[in-house]
């Protein structure tokens, strides 16, 4: 949760051009995948915020600020760790090919102990910083993703729904982190994120499916190519996504302005799934990746407001 880039080896390495776009500062945001590591630390500061307000604890603190770098190092680390299995793939595949692993910018020795020294140095920072709760939820996290998610890619869909366990874990951490115990407020945080996930992917693998396809990564719209099963899926948990997203306000962590944005917003979303769905295009046609990418945007959208939504009209316990 980008645009292929031309490859630095149809290009002089020396032009200015060249020089920013292959930075060393460039080259590590790819291979921590900044902006997916970024949505990470945001819906963990939700879960963060969230169980602060229920302790009745300041939500701007130095043990909030610990939380969000352990969990963020975590995520950055088992992203790294992540290309460093997947070079090949991404050799492959036009969108991911100019990452610094399989263009070559970056050897695989720097990759891995980059990614073992953030993947590692996460849990244990929190351990110290935090909780040894959030600590070893954060480690199965990205064990999980590395040892079960990221091989499944090549086996089978099923690692769509493997892979939206860790994938679902960020505010859930940072719960946790906050109160030093799972409750149920933190499951449901986890289960708006858990459905969410569906539609998200899913329209990421519409958009790119022959990129998959290339590197034989078994997406769902791969497997799938009329497209049938995929909208049942995303209609399914877009559908799903409605009741769930209102169980904050049942359980009296978000009031009534939240359950009407979360109505509204799950409703607008449910109607981007349902527009492809209604397109009765297959995954193969071009002209079904315009519906695919107005999904993917109302997903990017969908989440971060209605977080701020939940945060905005928090109930303090």
């Amino acid at each position: 949760m980008s645009s292929t880039v031309q490859p630095i080896s149809e290009r002089p390495a020396t032009t200015a051009v060249g020089l920013a776009r292959h930075s060393l500062l460039g080259d590590y945001s790819q291979l921590f995948k900044v902006r997916v590591t970024s949505l990470v630390v945001m819906t963990a500061w939700t879960g963060c915020f969230m169980g602060a307000a229920k302790s009745g604890t300041p939500s701007l603190s130095l043990h909030l600020l610990n939380a969000l770098v352990g969990i963020g190092l975590t995520a950055a680390g088992a992203a790294a760790l992540n290309e460093v299995v997947e070079h090949r793939v991404d050799a492959q595949m036009a969108r991911t090919k100019n990452r610094p692993l399989p263009a070559k910018r970056m050897t695989l020795a720097t990759g891995i102990t980059a990614g073992l020294l953030t993947a590692l140095g996460g849990p244990l920072y929190l351990a110290w910083t935090t909780n040894r709760l959030t600590a070893l939820l954060a480690f199965l996290t990205a064990a999980t993703y590395l040892a079960l998610y990221t091989p499944l890619k090549k086996v089978s869909p099923v690692s769509t729904f493997v892979g939206a366990f860790p994938g679902a874990m960020p505010p859930l951490l940072g719960w946790t982190a906050m109160r030093g115990t799972l409750e149920w407020e933190a499951v449901v945080l986890f289960a708006i994120v858990f459905a969410w996930q569906f539609p998200h992917f899913q329209a990421i693998a519409w958009l790119y499916r022959e990129d998959y396809a290339a590197g034989g990564i078994r997406m769902l719209p791969v497997v799938d190519s009329a497209g049938r099963i995929v909208v049942r899926q995303m209609l399914a948990y877009s559908t799903a996504l409605l009741p769930i997203s209102l169980l904050p306000t049942g359980l009296h962590m978000a009031g009534r302005v939240y359950a009407i944005a979360a109505l509204l917003l799950g409703l607008l979303f449910l109607w981007f799934s349902l527009r492809l769905a209604l397109a009765g295009l297959p995954a193969t046609a071009p002209e079904s990746k315009k519906f695919a990418r107005q999904l993917l945007q109302a997903s990017v959208l969908y989440l971060p407001l209605l977080f701020a939504f939940m945060m905005f009209n928090v109930v303090r316990s």
